[in-house]
């Protein structure tokens, strides 16, 4: 196992090297020169491979201390360019798990956990966070009808251990989905996003969960209200070179954070647009407007850099979800062990 002295000189060795040639230019601009291209039948062309890994590590909402400022300063990204650094020689760590603490084992990533080569790490960024609306870059306040859902789920679970059924475990846990933001947002592995274009459909495809929503640019009406299912219905227009789809009829079991997390109403409607910048960067935008959940409407941007070599493989969550077995079968086996005392 490495020593301290040896972690921490890697970490100074790291901290230099990427200080003087680890970089990411600011917050890309539209090219002016640059014309979008167009596909056989007319449309604007945006396929292609577009994983938002390079985002890996960018905060959904903004450090209060920003204020409404979204552009790191040099000294500010300085830092991020230093805690990177720092989590680079951490996934270098040797790990020994007799050492390790037993519960939670040691964090994911961290020296005492097992490898950490299926996690995906982002390159430090000027842009402060994922939010750029409300100017302050965080979410706005919950509605008092989202506040009585938190409470009436808190009251729900009181007395229930946590894995009960499977139904006490969440959506991630099962390997049902993040839903429509959740995934699209960078995390810990997964970035993968792909956009094929047909004549009158375009499809979006994600790695994480291997989603595909189908969307029909017809300009076909939205389904009945009482058709709703996890990823929504989407419908898509153009708006000059962008591509803008909206997405309605979710059901409101998943949420709009990192991994699909949290609830939301059944009101929520997200518009996304798909806005090429230059050759090799596309800008992703998404308005949440649920007002069952919040006092306002929010957005949150960012770039996805174009990587015609990424490799989208298959996830088989739940080809591979032992932890879901696992969680349930230890549970039965603390409630045996309890009764035969």
């Amino acid at each position: 196992m490495k020593n301290t002295l040896l972690v921490v000189a890697a970490i100074a060795v790291m901290s230099a090297g990427l200080l003087s040639a680890q970089s990411a230019a600011p917050i890309v601009k539209r090219d002016p020169g640059y014309t979008v291209p167009r596909t056989p039948w007319g449309d604007p062309d945006l396929q292609g491979m577009w994983p938002s890994t390079e985002m890996v590590g960018t905060p959904m909402q903004r450090d209060t201390k920003l204020g409404t400022r979204n552009v790191l300063t040099e000294a500010e990204y300085k830092k991020v360019q230093e805690r990177f650094a720092r989590q680079a020689a951490q996934d270098e760590a040797d790990f020994d798990l007799d050492h390790a603490a037993v519960t939670p084992g040691g964090d994911v990533g961290g020296p005492v956990s097992p490898p950490p080569h299926w996690l995906e790490r982002g390159k430090p960024q000027y842009q402060a966070s994922l939010i750029v609306d409300p100017p302050d870059g965080r979410t706005p306040p919950l509605t008092p009808q989202a506040q009585q859902r938190q409470a009436a789920a808190r009251e729900a679970r009181e007395g229930r251990g946590p894995a009960d059924s499977y139904t006490d475990r969440s959506l991630y846990d099962r390997c049902i989905t993040r839903g429509v933001m959740g995934s699209l947002l960078p995390t810990i592995y997964n970035n993968g996003n792909e956009i094929v274009q047909g004549p009158g459909y375009v499809v979006i495809r994600n790695e994480m969960i291997h989603e595909a929503r189908v969307v029909p640019l017809d300009g076909r009406p939205d389904l009945a209200a009482n058709i709703t299912s996890y990823m929504g219905a989407s419908r898509g227009r153009w708006e000059g070179n962008t591509l803008v789809v909206v997405t309605k009829n979710l059901n409101g079991m998943t949420g709009v954070g990192g991994n699909g997390g949290g609830r939301t109403s059944g009101r929520l409607s997200i518009t996304e647009r798909f806005t090429m910048l230059d050759a090799n960067t596309l800008q992703y935008t998404a308005t949440i407007d649920d007002p069952g959940t919040w006092t306002r409407p929010w957005t949150l941007s960012f770039p996805w850099k174009r990587e015609p070599k990424y490799g989208m493989f298959e996830y088989a969550c739940h080809e591979g979800n032992y932890a879901m077995r696992n969680l349930l079968s230890v549970a039965r086996a603390e409630e045996a062990a309890a009764k035969a005392r």
